[in-house]
């Protein structure tokens, strides 16, 4: 039955899983590579950065 479901909130649980697929595209992000913690949001950060730039549309060469 999904006349119940609100259909926003699908939408944005979607954009959430699939932002997680692409982060996990990096092997050293899937496996947890790093042994620190400050090393490890450093490359989840630069991963999003990756991810982000080509989405915005902002390249400057």
């Amino acid at each position: 039955n999904n006349d119940h479901m609100d259909w926003y909130l699908y939408k944005i649980r979607h954009l959430v899983e699939n932002a997680f697929c692409r982060l996990k595209q990096f092997r050293g992000i899937a496996t947890r590579y790093d042994k620190l913690k400050c090393s490890y949001e450093g490359a989840v950060a630069l991963a999003c950065i990756f991810i982000w730039l080509p989405l915005s549309g902002k390249f400057y060469t």
